[in-house]
C-alpha cells in the first residue's frame, strides 16, 4: 500500500492474471514429466544441466525466501502478541517445520489440509463483515501524488511473492495422485480463488482504513477489522494469519527442499543430499534449506519480498522458455496431458512481460537474479560440468540441421515417465516390443518382394531358412491376404517346435502392395510362433487391434524416424493390458 496507495488492489489482481498465464506453462510440463524437482527438472531437460542448474538453484531460493518471508510474520505476530523476540522466534520456527517434514509428505499435507480449510473460512468472514464498511472516497487519490499508473504494474512484480507457492505443487508432482488431473485442477483452481480473495481483501483494507496507519502496518487486516468489531475481531484476524504463515511456510518448506534432491539425483550437486529417510523425505535437502531460510531471514523485509519475486518470475521465465524448446524439438514422448493454449504467442507474451516486471522492481530485484544466476553458474563449472545428459534444445538443434545429435536416451526416459504417470504395469505385449526387431523399407514394393527382404533380415532371429521363412509368407498370403487395413497387414505364421513366438516390426514408408484394394500399407506386423502358445497369439492380436485403432497411430507410425521411436509408438498408446 505504502508503494502503490489505493490501487494496490489493481497490482495484485494484475499479478493474479499473470501468475495464471505463467501457470499454464507449468502445468504443461508437470503433466508432461511429474518429477521431484518440478521446473527445475522441465528445464534441465529442455536446455541442459547448466540451465537446469541454474533453475534449480533460481526456484529453492525462490520457495525458501517465501517460506522465510512466512516466517518473518509469525515471528512478529509473536512479538506483537506475546512479546517473543523476533530472532529466536524464527530460528525455532524454521526448526519446527524442517522437524515437521521430516515426517513425510502425507502427514504434512494433513497438517496443511486442515490449515488452508480454517484460514479459508476466516479470510471469507472478513470480507463479508467489513465490506458494508468501505467508503469509496478512500480511494482518492487512486495513485499516490507524485507516483504515475507505472508504480501500480511495477508493485504487481513486488507482490509476485503471493503466488510463489503455485511452484509447489510442481515441485512435488512426483508424489501427486493421479497428476494428468489433480495438477491442473488443484493449480487452475487456487490461482482463481486466491486471486479473488486478494483482490477482495486490498479493497477492503483500502477501503477502511487510515492510510497513514495502514502505510506503516505489520497487521493491516487485524487492525481493519479491529476498527468494528473490537479486540476479538484483532485476535481472530491474527489467528487467520498465523494459519496463513504456517501454510505457507509448511508448504514452500516441503516444495524447495525437492530442488536439491533433483539436482543431487542429476549429480549436479553432491550424491549425500538426495538420501532419504524412511518416511522417503529427502532430510539433508530439508536440513539445507532450513539454514538457508534463516539466512534469508537477515534481509530487509522488502529486499526480502522483492527478491523471493525476482526468483519466481525468472522461473516462470525459463518455464516458458522450455515450453517452445520441448513443442519444437519433435521429442515424440514429449506427451503433456494438459497443453498451455494460444501456443507460441502466450509464451511468448510471459516472457517478455515476466522480464519486464523484473526490471521494473529496480536493481534490488535485478541483482538478486544476477547472484543466484552466478552462484548456479560457479556450482556447475566446479561439480556438474561432468554431466553429460541428453536434452531437447540438442533435438531442436539438429532438427534444423538435419544432423543426429542425440540417442534415444531422453525419449526412452519420457516413455518411463509417462508409464509412471498413467500407472501402466507392463505386460507381455510391452515386453514382445521392447526386444522386437525392425525393418524400415523405403520406396513403393510388392508385397512378394517385402517378404523376401522380410525373410533375409529375419530368418536368422527366427531359427529359419531364408527360402524357408519366404515360403511360409507366401503360403500365407495366398490362403488369405494378411492386410486389414488400407494401412496395416499382420503375416502370422506357424512355427515347428514349442514355446517360439516373436514379433517383427516392418515400416514401409511408401507403402507396400498387398492387392488392388490395400495398395499402400506402411505397418506390417510379422508374428511367428509355435502352436502351443494359441492364446499368446491371440492375446497379442488383440493388443495389436487396440493400438492400431487408436486415433494418432497412423500419423505417429510414419513419424518414427528409428527403431526407437516405433517401438514407442506401440509401447506409449493407450490399451487395456492383460497383467
Amino acid at each position: 500500500f505504502a508503494l502503490a496507495g489505493p490501487g494496490v488492489f489493481v497490482s495484485y489482481l494484475l499479478a493474479g492474471i499473470m501468475a495464471l498465464i505463467g501457470v499454464f506453462a507449468v502445468i504443461e510440463l508437470s503433466t508432461a514429466m511429474p518429477r521431484a524437482g518440478g521446473d527445475y527438472y522441465f528445464v534441465e531437460r529442455s536446455m541442459g544441466p547448466l540451465a537446469g542448474t541454474i533453475s534449480g538453484f533460481l526456484s529453492w531460493f525462490a520457495l525458501s525466501m517465501k517460506s522465510a518471508f512466512a516466517i518473518f510474520g509469525m515471528a512478529e505476530l509473536l512479538k506483537i502478541l506475546i512479546g517473543f523476540p523476533p530472532g529466536l522466534a524464527e530460528v525455532l520456527l524454521t526448526f519446527i517445520f524442517v522437524f515437521l517434514n521430516l515426517f513425510g509428505v502425507k502427514e504434512a499435507a494433513k497438517f496443511e489440509t486442515i490449515l488452508v480449510m480454517a484460514l479459508l473460512v476466516i479470510m471469507a468472514a472478513f470480507i463479508f463483515l467489513c465490506i458494508p464498511h468501505v467508503q469509496v472516497t478512500r480511494f482518492e487519490p487512486f495513485v499516490p501524488d507524485g507516483k504515475s499508473a507505472l508504480t501500480i504494474i511495477a508493485t504487481a512484480g513486488t507482490v509476485f511473492v503471493s503466488f510463489g507457492g503455485l511452484l509447489n505443487l510442481s515441485s512435488v508432482s512426483e508424489e501427486v495422485r493421479a497428476p494428468s488431473r489433480n495438477i491442473p485442477l488443484g493449480m487452475i483452481m487456487s490461482i482463481i480463488l486466491i486471486t479473488i480473495l486478494y483482490t477482495l481483501i486490498m479493497i477492503v483494507i483500502a477501503g477502511i482504513s487510515d492510510h497513514q496507519i495502514l502505510d506503516k502496518s505489520l497487521t493491516p487486516l487485524a487492525d481493519a477489522a479491529a476498527q468494528f468489531y473490537g479486540k476479538p475481531a484483532f485476535y481472530i484476524i491474527c489467528v487467520g494469519a498465523a494459519f496463513a504463515f504456517l501454510t505457507t511456510a509448511n508448504a514452500g518448506i516441503m516444495a524447495a527442499s525437492r530442488y536439491p534432491l533433483a539436482l543431487s539425483r542429476d549429480q549436479l550437486v553432491p550424491a549425500w543430499i538426495s538420501k532419504v529417510n524412511k518416511k522417503e523425505t529427502p532430510t539433508w535437502a530439508l536440513l539445507i534449506t532450513g539454514l538457508f531460510i534463516i539466512l534469508a531471514l537477515q534481509l530487509e523485509l522488502i529486499q526480502l519480498v522483492k527478491a523471493a519475486s525476482a526468483v519466481i518470475l525468472s522461473s516462470y521465465v525459463l518455464s516458458n522458455i522450455s515450453i517452445i524448446i520441448l513443442r519444437e524439438s519433435g521429442l515424440r514422448n514429449y506427451r503433456p496431458t494438459f497443453k498451455s493454449p494460444l501456443y507460441p504467442w502466450l509464451q511468448i507474451i510471459s516472457i517478455v512481460s515476466f522480464c519486464a516486471m523484473i526490471a521494473m522492481m529496480g536493481w534490488e530485484a535485478i541483482d538478486v537474479s544476477l547472484a543466484v544466476l552466478l552462484l548456479g553458474l560457479i556450482v556447475f563449472m566446479f561439480y556438474g560440468r561432468s554431466a553429460n545428459r541428453e536434452f531437447a534444445l540438442l533435438h531442436l538443434v539438429g532438427r534444423i540441421t538435419n544432423k543426429e545429435l542425440t540417442s534415444h536416451g531422453l525419449e526412452k526416459e519420457l516413455r518411463e515417465i509417462i508409464h509412471r504417470r498413467d500407472d501402466v504395469v507392463k505386460d507381455d505385449f510391452d515386453y514382445l516390443v521392447e526386444s522386437a526387431p525392425t525393418l524400415f523399407v523405403d520406396g513403393r514394393i510388392k508385397a512378394d518382394e517385402l517378404f523376401k527382404k522380410i525373410a533375409q533380415e529375419f530368418s536368422g532371429m527366427a531359427g529359419l531358412e531364408i527360402e524357408t521363412m519366404h515360403s511360409l509368407l507366401r503360403e500365407r498370403e495366398t490362403e488369405s491376404s494378411t492386410a486389414i487395413t488400407p494401412f496395416l497387414a499382420i503375416p502370422h505364421l506357424i512355427a515347428d517346435g514349442e514355446s517360439k513366438f516373436m514379433l517383427f516390426l516392418v515400416k514401409c514408408s511408401d507403402g507396400a502392395v498387398f492387392s488392388e484394394e490395400y495398395d499402400s500399407v506402411k505397418a506390417i506386423f510379422v508374428l511367428l510362433g509355435t502352436r502351443d502358445l494359441r492364446n499368446r497369439h491371440l492375446k497379442t492380436l488383440a493388443a495389436i487391434a487396440q493400438v492400431t485403432q487408436g486415433r494418432k497411430f497412423e500419423e505417429r507410425w510414419q513419424n518414427a524416424i528409428d527403431e526407437n521411436q516405433l517401438r514407442d509408438v506401440l509401447l506409449l498408446a493407450a490399451r487395456k493390458r492383460n497383467i
